[in-house]
């Protein structure tokens, strides 16, 4: 990052400008071809895995849905499963009860309104059962690359911390700045790398500013070491 010490170590009149552009300088560099966690091979597998994430950890989905999409490889048997049965393969998961009712709606609404494809429309998505805005998000961008930004916890987190993001209050205020500061070419990747900066670099707690290869352009870092010269 002495790239960045040298040119951009302007921290009190850096644009937001800048400090999206050496983020994006940063990323393209260490993390080109960052992606989704979550193991999946085709639409169905995501949407299920994006839907059982929800305030779950990807590692405890990605051991959760082999047996699952075994016993439901495709969104008509699932649509013809029932509750008891969807519950007792995703018991592990946080809030299984409403999941279990959301997956079989959803599968439903698929075969019946969509013909058994998902839609790419970020709107048509928010129509199916126990899909919101973040989880449209997230389907549009990795099945069919579209700028959009799905703004988890890490991702808010991270954007407020760094000043991606001012005074974003939601996720949607946070989601709206971000997607005019970004190129539009970038927001797919863009949304991994929050995540997974979020993840194991800017946690909630104990942030590893120390081994951050952004703390340069970072506000918050800034402020925690007003000392810095």
């Amino acid at each position: 990052m002495n790239f960045l010490r040298n040119s951009l170590f302007l921290y009190p009149s850096m644009t937001q400008k800048e400090r999206y552009h050496a983020l994006i300088q940063y990323f393209v560099k260490h993390q080109p071809d960052a992606d989704t966690e979550l193991v999946y091979q085709k639409p169905y597998e995501l949407i299920v895995a994006v839907m059982l994430s929800a305030q779950c950890t990807d590692k405890r989905v990605n051991l959760t849905t082999p047996a699952f999409f075994k016993q439901f490889p495709d969104f008509k048997s699932l649509a013809d499963a029932d509750v008891e049965t969807v519950f007792k393969y995703i018991k592990s998961i946080t809030y299984p009860n409403s999941k279990s009712r959301h997956l079989i709606a959803m599968a439903k609404m698929v075969e019946n309104e969509f013909q058994g494809s998902l839609p790419s429309d970020v709107d048509q998505l928010q129509k199916l059962p126990g899909v919101g805005r973040k989880t449209a998000n997230v389907l549009a961008s990795v099945l069919f690359n579209l700028p959009t930004m799905a703004v988890d916890t890490h991702v808010f987190r991270v954007s407020a911390r760094i000043g991606l993001s001012y005074r974003a209050k939601t996720p949607l205020q946070c989601e709206l700045q971000l997607v005019k500061h970004f190129p539009k070419e970038i927001i797919p990747r863009a949304h991994h790398w929050l995540i997974l900066h979020g993840r194991y670099v800017c946690t909630a707690r104990n942030p590893h500013c120390s081994d951050c290869g952004l703390k340069d352009i970072c506000k918050f870092y800034q402020k925690s070491n007003l000392n810095i010269k």
